[in-house]
C-alpha cells in the first residue's frame, strides 16, 4: 500500500500555463453575468448597458496596452483565436492588396501561430523559420537574413512560453518594416509582467490571453493597428466592426480590463519578488542536484518563468513524483503536454531530442511564496534521487525512455 502524504497547502508552479482568478475580478465579473445578461448590440436599454460596460472596458484596455484609440482593441476567445486571426487575417489581406506570398515566424513559435502559418503553405504562402540561438532569443541579424520584399508578416512572440526568453520585438519590427512587412507578437506570456507599449515597439499586431494574467478563461485580445489591411476570421454577425463576428463576452471583457489594470498597478513590485523567486529556484536546483542546466541564458528571462533541464531524468517522471508531493508544474508548454514528440522549443535551440524530455518549467505568480519555494527545492532532489535509483540511471519510471510533451 501506498503512503499518503498530506499536503495542506498544494505548491502551484505553473502560472505560465494559467492563473487562478484574482478575486479583485471576480468582484467585477459576477455583478455583469448576472445583471448585464443583454446582447450589447441591442437597441433596447439593456442591450445599450450592456455595450456601455463592454466599450469602457475596450478603453481601458487600450490605454493600458499603449494603442493610440480603443478602435485597436478587438475582443476574442482567448489567445489561441488571437494568434489565428492574426496569422490568418493580416497574411491573406496583405497578398491581396501588394501579391507578397511569403510568412516569417520563429521556430519556437506557440502552435497557435505555427500551425495556421503551416496551413497558409497549403494556400500558396512561403513559410520560413527564424530560429533563435542557444540563448532562446531570435536575434535581428537573424530575422533580416530571411525578410525581403515578398514577406506579407513576420510573428515573433514577446515572452517564449516556455523558456521565459524575452525577444526584442521592438528591434524584430524595424526589420520587418525595413522591407515592408507586418509584426505581429504573441504577448500572452509578457503583458503586465513586463512593461509593453504596442504603440512603441511598432506592432501591427498582437494577442493577449485573460487567464495569464489571473482573468478567466475564455477571453481574449487582438490589438490592430489602425489603417493596416486586415481579413477577418469569424465571420457571420459584424460585430467587433466587423473584425470578430459573435456576441462580445461583455463579462469577460470586463474582466480582461481589470486584470490587466491589476497587473500594470502591481507590475514594478511583482516584478522584482518574482524574480528573486525565479533566481533561488533556479540557483537551489543548479547547486543541489547534478548534471542540470538552464534552457536559455538567465540575463534574458521574463520574471517568472525557467525553464530547467536534468539530463538523463525524464521530466514527466519528474512531474509525477513531484505531484505526489503537492507540487504541480510542467515540462513545458501545457497544450503541448500530452504530445508524444520532444519539445520543438528546446530542439529550436539547439537541443538534442532526447535532452528535450528531460526538461522542467517552473514558473511562479501572484501567489507563490517563499515558502512554496523552499517546499519545492526541498524535495526535488529528493525526487530526482529517487527516480535515478529506480530506474538504474536511465532516468524514467519504468527504466526506459517514456514519452512526455
Amino acid at each position: 500500500m501506498r503512503d499518503v502524504i498530506c499536503v495542506p497547502n498544494p505548491i502551484y508552479l505553473d502560472f505560465a500555463a494559467t492563473t487562478p482568478i484574482d478575486e479583485r475580478v471576480l468582484d467585477v465579473m459576477v455583478p455583469l453575468m448576472r445583471d448585464h445578461y443583454a446582447n450589447p448590440n441591442s437597441l433596447h436599454a439593456a442591450g445599450r448597458a450592456a455595450h456601455a460596460e463592454l466599450e469602457s472596458a475596450r478603453v481601458s484596455v487600450a490605454e493600458d496596452i499603449g494603442a493610440s484609440r480603443p478602435s485597436e482593441v478587438v475582443f476574442t476567445g482567448g489567445g489561441t483565436e488571437s494568434d489565428n486571426t492574426a496569422v490568418f487575417g493580416l497574411s491573406r489581406a496583405v497578398r491581396r492588396r501588394t501579391g507578397r506570398g511569403a510568412v516569417v515566424v520563429s521556430a519556437f513559435e506557440h502552435k497557435a501561430v505555427l500551425q495556421p502559418a503551416e496551413l497558409l503553405v497549403k494556400e500558396g504562402f512561403e513559410l520560413r523559420l527564424v530560429r533563435p540561438r542557444s540563448d532562446g532569443v531570435v536575434h535581428p541579424q537573424d530575422l533580416s537574413a530571411l525578410v525581403d520584399e515578398s514577406v506579407a508578416l513576420v510573428s515573433v512572440m514577446h515572452v517564449n512560453n516556455e523558456l521565459g526568453t524575452v525577444q526584442p520585438i521592438k528591434e524584430l519590427a524595424a526589420v520587418a518594416h525595413e522591407h515592408g512587412a507586418l509584426f505581429h507578437s504573441d504577448t500572452v506570456q509578457s503583458v503586465g509582467k513586463i512593461p509593453l507599449d504596442v504603440t512603441d515597439t511598432g506592432v501591427d499586431a498582437a494577442s493577449f490571453s485573460a487567464h495569464k494574467i489571473y482573468g478567466p478563461k475564455g477571453i481574449g485580445v487582438l490589438y490592430l493597428k489602425r489603417g493596416g489591411p486586415f481579413a477577418p476570421l469569424l465571420i457571420g454577425g459584424g460585430q467587433e466592426s466587423g473584425r470578430r463576428s459573435g456576441t462580445q463576452n461583455v463579462a469577460g471583457a470586463a474582466a480582461f480590463a481589470k486584470a490587466l489594470r491589476l497587473m500594470l498597478e502591481e507590475r514594478e513590485e511583482e516584478q522584482a519578488r518574482l524574480c528573486i523567486l525565479r533566481d533561488r529556484v533556479i540557483d537551489g536546483v543548479l547547486q543541489a542536484v547534478p548534471d542540470t542546466e538552464l534552457n536559455g541564458a538567465r540575463e534574458h528571462l521574463a520574471p517568472h518563468i525557467a525553464n530547467l533541464m536534468v539530463h538523463g531524468v525524464e521530466g514527466e517522471a519528474m512531474l509525477l513524483h513531484l505531484d505526489e508531493l503537492g507540487i504541480m508544474m510542467s515540462t513545458g508548454s501545457a497544450c503541448s503536454a500530452k504530445s508524444v514528440k520532444p519539445s520543438h522549443v528546446l530542439l529550436a535551440i539547439g537541443r538534442q531530442p532526447q535532452e528535450s524530455f528531460g526538461s522542467l518549467r517552473v514558473s511562479v505568480g501572484r501567489f507563490t511564496t517563499d515558502e512554496h519555494v523552499e517546499y519545492f527545492l526541498r524535495h526535488f532532489p529528493v525526487v530526482v534521487d529517487k527516480i535515478r535509483a529506480l530506474s538504474g540511471g536511465r532516468g524514467s519510471i519504468d527504466g526506459g525512455q517514456t514519452s512526455s510533451g
